[in-house]
């Protein structure tokens, strides 16, 4: 997948499309990343596959 969005730019697309999320959901480190996209799934209640997905959409849109 190409990376055409900033990390900023994606989070503001996520948290327009999933208001329950906040900047707080955001917060890692390089380390921790696995960790985050982990509670992003959890908080949405959708697994791995879909939140790439999401991902994937974001950077076509």
């Amino acid at each position: 997948m190409n990376i055409l969005r900033s990390w900023r730019e994606q989070k503001i697309l996520l948290k327009r499309r999933f208001p329950i999320l906040s900047d707080e959901d955001f917060v890692y480190d390089e380390s921790q990343k696995e960790s985050m996209l982990k509670k992003l799934e959890d908080k949405l209640g959708i697994t791995k596959p879909e939140l790439e997905m999401i991902f994937a959409e974001i950077q076509r849109s």
